[in-house]
């Protein structure tokens, strides 16, 4: 890549960066072109993309979009690096790698891609809180764990109320009777 384009290619991808709603770095080695295009395809069906970039130029557009100085470390940004960038949910392209990782990666060890950090909504994360949210079910599945959980208490209120009834009833059935 000329001089030029190199400047072109920081300059939108610092665009790309403090536009996601987030973006998360992994590490691609041992992932062979169909799975990357597989994983690309993946990424896209939840509004997120993948992006393969030279470390050196991934810490300079860093460095311009204001990110945390944690991710751009040497050890962060050493070995095949890939950038991946979430325009809507935020965490859905994160549970596409994990289950890619968990279909796709040589055992529970060595998984590929694997982590290296991210930053979520604003907010830095380390490679363990990443696998965390890889695994976390759908958004419509936890707004529905939510409701059952909001729901529970009014239900048992209403048994236990309902419950006061029926021994009021038995007491002046057998009063009365």
């Amino acid at each position: 890549m000329k001089k030029s384009e190199k400047v072109t290619f920081v300059d939108n991808l610092v665009k790309d960066m403090e536009g996601a709603k987030s973006l998360v770095l992994v590490n691609y080695s041992g992932l062979n072109v169909k799975g990357q295009q597989d994983l690309k395809r993946r990424l896209k069906e939840v509004g997120g993309r993948m992006v393969v970039v030279k470390n050196t130029l991934l810490k300079r557009a860093g460095e311009a979009a204001k990110m945390d100085k944690e991710a751009l470390t040497d050890t962060v940004l050493s070995g095949q690096t890939a950038l991946i960038l979430a325009d809507s949910d935020p965490i859905a392209p994160i549970q596409v790698l994990g289950k890619f990782a968990k279909e796709f990666g040589s055992g529970a060890d060595a998984p590929f891609p694997k982590f290296k950090i991210g930053v979520v909504d604003g907010t830095f994360q380390d490679e363990m809180a990443l696998t965390k949210l890889s695994t976390l079910p759908g958004r419509d599945a936890l707004l529905g764990q939510l409701l059952s959980a909001l729901m529970a208490s009014e239900y048992e209120l209403i048994g236990t109320l309902q419950g006061n009834l029926q021994k009021l009833l038995y007491i002046l059935k057998t009063k009365a009777g």
